[in-house]
């Protein structure tokens, strides 16, 4: 009994001297950590001393919910050139909203935020839109023919007809004389020229339920991301993964996977068909999805399936949701600036006539118009922010510098609103674009700018030419003053109340 007794007192002495040294190992690291953190956090107040910003909250940063644009336009009116933000803790960026700021990091080759940029990879993989140096060359210059003005040329009767099959909808529906809600009607048009015209598919896209299943899934996958970029909590993939939030992200990706998945495999069928195949290997230029099936690396080899469906659904998301976004507002600005509308009108008319043809060479007939659409862009840019971390130190023009590793937000909402470059900013004025106007190069950058610029921005700029003169020749565009759109950044720009328009149907 005694010894029963004297090995229990061990143990027990045992396991007080292990949790005490295990508590004291905690300890430490909790110190380690809070010194860690204070030298970082001295460190970025150090780099950002010449980047001042509003007062921020040592924890919670200067971030308010869903009021991202407000603060951009206050930091524009009161800081020149750019200013830090502060997200949480030790999470700081160097917002840029200058013309000259914007060409010196356009024109370095530096990464987009690894972190950041790594949210969207379960959706989209890694396409063009996240690939970074020699991969994402060989990539850019694998699709960059998909975009030849040959390729472009046809693709505008598509999208007129996709125009026209939603302004017949529309019809139908004004007759319940109510505001409509637009922007949800021209996701699905986008979606539809997308894939008759870059993924060959033969349907109708705007009646299609599952198509309308794939818009919702985008829609929360880009809430989500947003939403995570600001959590502190859900940095880390395991507490993501079991938060609500993060599985409903998970199964807006699956509903996304299989649409784009099946793009692929249908067209696939329709090339086992040695009609269809002999007809593709006429073509002197290919399509998108058929550049990316036949497409062959340096080492001649084909891109794998990983590459290839990453490459699509980048393109599936981005070659629609950017460009229903672009068309929402420009409708909404005609809207609520009728003068400008009736004279897009007057122009359209003039060159088309009653519509029933579109072509190619009509989109360079249009110039008023044409300045309303950038006019529209500058107040509400697609892609309001993009970002870079410095892979290098960088020195401004005015010789503010920061270090390598350091993050940047590249704010065209911000540019775009910097009454330095666009007096009275908020003003719609389509004369800012008149072809005589003066302006830097790097003030106007709806679609991005540099090297990493939009590859398809020819192709959405014919697509929001078709759709503001077809829409403007059947319908006036009048506000909903009941429903003023609320602006909000969701790695597109949208609207959190949606945009009401009223239609007049035009005899």
């Amino acid at each position: 009994m005694g010894f029963f007794r004297l090995s229990h007192i061990t143990n027990v002495f045992s396991i007080s001297g292990f949790v005490q040294v295990i508590s004291l190992l905690g300890l430490l690291l909790l110190l380690y950590k809070a010194v860690q953190y204070y030298l970082h956090r001295q460190w970025l107040l150090k780099c950002l001393r010449e980047f001042p910003s509003t007062p921020s909250h040592w924890l919670f940063g200067n971030h308010i919910k869903d009021q991202d644009l407000q603060q951009i336009l206050l930091w524009v009116e009161k800081f020149p050139s750019a200013c830090s933000r502060w997200f949480w803790g030790n999470k700081a960026h160097a917002v840029i909203y200058d013309p000259d700021y914007m060409k010196v990091i356009l024109g370095r080759s530096d990464p987009k935020p690894t972190r950041t940029y790594s949210f969207f990879t379960p959706w989209i993989g890694y396409g063009l839109l996240i690939l970074e140096g020699k991969k994402w060359f060989q990539h850019r210059k694998i699709l960059t023919p998909a975009f030849h003005y040959d390729i472009l040329k046809p693709y505008v009767g598509i999208i007129a007809d996709s125009v026209h099959v939603m302004l017949d909808k529309w019809e139908q529906l004004i007759g319940q004389d109510c505001p409509l809600e637009i922007h949800q009607h021209i996701s699905l048009m986008t979606l539809e020229i997308i894939m008759k015209s870059a993924f060959s598919y033969q349907g109708s896209v705007q009646l299609d339920e599952e198509a309308k299943s794939y818009i919702k899934a985008v829609e929360v996958l880009t809430q989500r991301i947003y939403s995570r970029v600001r959590n502190a909590f859900h940095q880390s993939n395991i507490f993501y993964n079991l938060s609500s939030n993060g599985r409903s992200f998970y199964h807006a990706c699956q509903i996304a996977h299989e649409h784009t998945d099946r793009m692929i495999s249908m067209r696939k069928a329709q090339l086992k068909n040695e009609g269809e195949l002999e007809k593709v290997r006429k073509k002197r230029l290919l399509d998108f999805l058929d550049i990316l099936l036949f497409a062959q690396t340096e080492d001649g080899k084909s891109l794998s399936d990983e590459d290839l469906h990453a490459e699509v659904d980048t393109f599936m998301f981005e070659g629609h949701d950017t460009t229903a976004s672009g068309i929402s507002w420009i409708f909404y600005a005609l809207a609520t600036n009728p003068e400008h509308q009736q004279k897009c009108r007057e122009e359209v008319q003039n060159v088309l006539g009653d519509g029933t043809s579109v072509s190619w060479n009509h989109l360079s007939q249009m110039p008023y118009t044409t300045m309303c659409i950038k006019e529209a862009l500058r107040l509400y840019p697609p892609v309001p922010a993009i970002g870079r971390e410095l892979s290098t130190p960088v020195t401004f023009p005015d010789g503010r510098s920061l270090p390598k590793g350091f993050l940047i937000t590249l704010s065209f909402y911000g540019l775009h609103h910097n009454p330095r470059l666009w007096p009275n900013p908020e003003v719609f004025d389509p004369s800012r674009f008149a072809p005589d106007a003066a302006k830097h190069s790097y003030a106007f950058l709806p679609f991005s700018g540099g090297r990493r610029n939009c590859i398809g921005k020819q192709f959405a700029m014919n697509e929001l030419k078709v759709a503001v003169a077809l829409t403007l020749l059947r319908f006036e565009l009048l506000p909903d003053p009941t429903r003023v759109p609320v602006l909000m950044t969701r790695t597109v720009l949208k609207s959190k109340n949606g945009i009401y328009l009223h239609l007049k149907k035009l005899k």
